[in-house]
C-alpha cells in the first residue's frame, strides 16, 4: 500500500515506517523536526529510512494547510497513520498553544485531507490519558472518557470525536488508538525512563512524584508498532447492533472504532525504577515529590477489543524491554556512561 505516516522522526511514527518499509508498502513520511526534545535524535532516526526505495520524506508541519493539502494531491495515499502530534502532559502546562495548533489545527487537516482525496482508512494516535478522573479498572474503550484532566488529554478526546465526526458525515473508516506509556530504544528524552537513566548514570537525583505511589501499564515499542500495522490492515466497518439509546463510547454505527493498545499488566514505579537499576548497574538517588498537576496515579489497559478484533496482545515483559533500551542507550549516548 501507499501509506502517508506523519511523524516520522519521532519515537513511534518512525519505528512505524521501518516496519510498513520492510513489508514492502511505501511510506510517505511528513516531520516538522521541531525542537520539543534533541533534534539530533529526530535526525538520527531519519537516517535510519532515508535512501529507502519507497520512502518519500516530507518537512512539513502538520498544521500548515498548504503543505499538507499538496502533500495529498502529490502522493494520492491509499491509508493513513497520523502520529504527529504535540505530546507531554505536563508540557501542556506551559504551552497550551501548541497543543492546539498540532493536536486539533493539525488533525483537521489530516481529516480534510483523508476526506478530499478517498483514503481508505484513517488510523490516528489518541492517548491513555483520555481516560483523565476515571479510576474504574481497567481502562476500556467503552468507558465514558469526559473528564480529561490536562489539556493534552482533552485534545486526544477531541480527536476522538473529530474523527467520529467524519466517519459518520463522509464514510472515512477511523480508528483511533490509546497507547499506554511507550517505552524502548529510540524513545522520547522527556519520558521519565529516558531522563532517569540520564540522570542515573551522571549520578544525579531524579523526581519520583506522588512518592513512588504510582503504576503505570508500560508497553514495548514493537507491540506498539504491531498494534498499529494490525489495526491498519483492519478497515472498520461500523456495528449494526450500535444503539442511540445506549451509546457504546468504544464503537459506533460509522466505521469508527477504538482500541486500547498496553501491556495489560500495570507496573509499579519504584519496580520499574529497579529494573533500571539492575540493568545500569547503578543504584538512583530519589527525591520523593507529590503528585503533579496533570498526572493520573495509575494507567492499566483493557485490551479484549484489540486481541478480540486482531488477534494481538503486546506482551514484552518489562526487564526485557529494559534491558533492550539500556543496551541502546549505552550505544547512542556512549560519553555518559
Amino acid at each position: 500500500m501507499r501509506v502517508l505516516v506523519t511523524g516520522t522522526a519521532g519515537f513511534i511514527g518512525n519505528q512505524l515506517a521501518i516496519s510498513l518499509l520492510d513489508r514492502g508498502d511505501e511510506v510517505i513520511g511528513v516531520d516538522n523536526v521541531n525542537d520539543y526534545y534533541d533534534v539530533r535524535l529526530k535526525e538520527a532516526r531519519l537516517e535510519r529510512i532515508k535512501g529507502r526505495a519507497n520512502f518519500a520524506e516530507v518537512r512539513a508541519d502538520i498544521h500548515d494547510r498548504a503543505a499538507m493539502e499538496a502533500v495529498f494531491s502529490r502522493y494520492k495515499p491509499q491509508r493513513v497513520v497520523n502520529l504527529a502530534a504535540q505530546a507531554g502532559v505536563r508540557y501542556s502546562l506551559k504551552n497550551p498553544y501548541a497543543y492546539v495548533d498540532s493536536n486539533l489545527l493539525g488533525f483537521v487537516n489530516i481529516l480534510e485531507g483523508c476526506r478530499h482525496h478517498d483514503v481508505e482508512h484513517l488510523v490516528y494516535a489518541s492517548s491513555s490519558s483520555v481516560y483523565g478522573a476515571n479510576t474504574r479498572m481497567p481502562f476500556s474503550v467503552h468507558h465514558n472518557v469526559d473528564h480529561p484532566i490536562s489539556l493534552y488529554a482533552a485534545s486526544k478526546k477531541a480527536n476522538e470525536l473529530m474523527a467520529h465526526t467524519y466517519s459518520h458525515l463522509y464514510g472515512l473508516p477511523a480508528t483511533g488508538l490509546r497507547f499506554f506509556t511507550v517505552y524502548g530504544p529510540w524513545g522520547r528524552p522527556d519520558m521519565a525512563y529516558f531522563s532517569f537513566t540520564k540522570a542515573i548514570l551522571e549520578g544525579r537525583t531524579i523526581d519520583v512524584y506522588n512518592h513512588g505511589d504510582m503504576q503505570r501499564d508500560f508497553t514495548y515499542i514493537d507491540d506498539i508498532v504491531e498494534g498499529v500495522v494490525r489495526t491498519l490492515d483492519r478497515v472498520p466497518q461500523g456495528d449494526a447492533a450500535w444503539r442511540g439509546e445506549s451509546p457504546d463510547p468504544g464503537t459506533s454505527r460509522a466505521p469508527y472504532k477504538l482500541y486500547n493498545i498496553g501491556n495489560h499488566n500495570p507496573v509499579r514505579l519504584m519496580d520499574f525504577i529497579g529494573e533500571l537499576e539492575k540493568h545500569l548497574g547503578k543504584v538512583a538517588q530519589k527525591n520523593f515529590l507529590p503528585m503533579q498537576a496533570g498526572d493520573v496515579p495509575a494507567t492499566y489497559a483493557d485490551v479484549d477489543d484489540l486481541v478480540h478484533d486482531v488477534g494481538f496482545k503486546p506482551s514484552t515483559p518489562i526487564g526485557e524491554g529494559i534491558e533492550r533500551f539500556v543496551a541502546w542507550y549505552r550505544g547512542f549516548y556512549p560519553a555518559i556512561n
